[in-house]
């Protein structure tokens, strides 16, 4: 028996160490400035990291989900790192999992709708009511939901968000209940719930 138990330790330590250690590694790279390989993502540098201390100050996280086909998030941060501060977002993922880093971290892209939505229907809109809006929230563009709009994201596009998500929260000190869908904090398109289930997952997931 206690064999048995020593062996289940051991086991739950092996599953652990790795854990912890990757979570060492984001904490480290997280609060660094350029173009990091940062691990467990494919990550394409349209614009670097600078220094955190002057990043602007984002208190929250709005995930949205664009109709593009697949393809189409490189084409959309093309656009945004042009234009950044057009509507779209500072950080696209697509459908195979590469995350574009699309504006510098000083600037605020054009993305939500001044947070209006106040019918408590997703979540209590009291903390999120004209509150949760573009000047304090960066935005994740998902690409890939077309032509079916409730499609949901794909398992690459899952697995990297498991890490973005960490990495966004560690470097700008984002609180997990500040994570945010798009459909929660804005009235949207009534076929679907923009970023729901990638918000909802995120706030699952331990810190």
């Amino acid at each position: 028996m206690i064999s048995r138990l020593f062996a289940v330790v051991l086991a739950a330590l092996a599953l652990i160490a790795p854990a912890a250690a990757m979570d060492a590694d984001l904490a480290k790279v997280a609060r660094v400035s350029g173009t990091p390989d940062i691990p467990g993502l494919k990550i394409v540098w349209l614009a670097p990291w600078g220094d955190v201390a002057e990043a602007h100050a984002w208190r929250n996280i709005i995930v949205h989900q664009t109709e593009g086909p697949a393809g189409s998030a490189r084409g959309g941060a093309l656009e945004q790192s042009k234009n950044p501060t057009r509507r779209g977002v500072t950080v696209w993922v697509e459908t195979d999992g590469t995350v574009y880093w699309a504006v510098a971290e000083t600037l605020v892209p054009t993305h939500g709708d001044g947070a209006n939505r106040n019918d408590n229907k997703y979540i209590d809109n009291r903390a999120t009511y004209r509150q949760v809006v573009r000047d304090n929230s960066i935005g994740v563009e998902f690409a890939g939901n077309y032509p079916d709009v409730a499609a949901g994201p794909t398992e690459a596009q899952v697995a990297s968000w498991r890490i973005l998500v960490r990495v966004l929260r560690t470097r700008y000190d984002i609180p997990l209940d500040h994570v945010y869908a798009h459909n929660w904090i804005d009235y949207k398109d009534a076929r679907y719930c923009e970023g729901c289930w990638l918000a909802t997952l995120a706030r699952t997931w331990a810190e």
